[in-house]
């Protein structure tokens, strides 16, 4: 596990965004092999999706042969509702570059049958060929998606109901009301994220220190679902000083010492 220390959130996004752009290109997709990338949702990738979009219209990157899928979704929130992840996904960067929209998937917190919605997308990751790059942030306890504390680490996309905790952080989203926060919501598993050829996660902020200190020395632990990312052979995480608080001094020199001639 690779684990770049830069030195504030805009350095984050920009490392992030560079990242996922010279993975595609190296990957160099056609209309008979797209490249398939795994989105997450949240205030984490904000900055690197506004970077991709800047690249994207520089040409430096395309999005016309990319397939996407998008970590989670709630559920019985309309999709048009502002704080809808299929919104979100939209009005913060889908709109903006070149992307079709039919190689765009989000899943369905309003399906009929939400069991089937959640295998249904499986079988459809494992049509495009499987995750080429799958992006995501963190929770403050550490959980990737919404894998929460005691999801198991062979999880798959499912329906997961929420912690307070987590119902709590997201009503920031929601004018601070916990009320309006939705209780549930469907989540790719952690087993669905891992088998991803490459993970790339981002943490920023002191709020994130304690999940991220867990994840790195800590052991695997599904009260820690971050804490698989040790056991990919191509598992990075990008972080900002705040988020590195809680780690050991010798932790914290080993990874920028290691990583020195990767950062911005």
């Amino acid at each position: 596990m690779r684990v770049l220390i830069q030195s504030d959130y805009a350095s984050v996004s920009k490392w992030a965004a560079k990242h996922v752009a010279d993975t595609i290109n190296k990957f160099q997709p056609t209309a008979d092999r797209k490249f398939v990338l795994g989105l997450p949702t949240g205030s984490s990738p904000l900055g690197m999706y506004r970077e991709l979009i800047k690249m994207n219209k520089e040409g430096i990157v395309s999005f016309k042969n990319v397939i996407t899928f998008n970590m989670d979704e709630y559920v019985n929130l309309p999709k048009e509702h502002p704080e809808s992840y299929y919104s979100f996904m939209w009005n913060n960067f889908f709109k903006y570059i070149d992307i079709p929209e039919n190689q765009v998937n989000i899943l369905n917190g309003n399906a009929a049958d939400l069991e089937k919605e959640c295998a249904e997308y499986e079988a459809r990751i494992k049509m495009a060929g499987g995750i080429q790059l799958f992006v995501g942030g963190i929770g403050p306890d550490g959980h990737i998606a919404f894998n929460e504390p005691g999801s198991s680490l062979t999880s798959r996309t499912r329906l997961k109901h929420l912690s307070l905790d987590t119902i709590i952080a997201n009503s920031r989203f929601f004018e601070n009301d916990t009320t309006s926060v939705p209780t549930s919501a469907l989540t790719v598993g952690v087993g669905t994220i891992m088998d991803a050829k490459e993970v790339l996660i981002l943490v920023s902020g002191y709020n994130k220190a304690r999940a991220l200190q867990q994840a790195i020395e800590g052991g695997v632990s599904q009260m820690c679902t971050l804490s698989a990312l040790q056991l990919h052979k191509n598992g990075i995480i990008v972080c900002d000083e705040l988020a590195t608080y809680d780690l050991r001094v010798s932790t914290y020199r080993y990874f920028k010492g290691i990583e020195k001639d990767n950062l911005l």
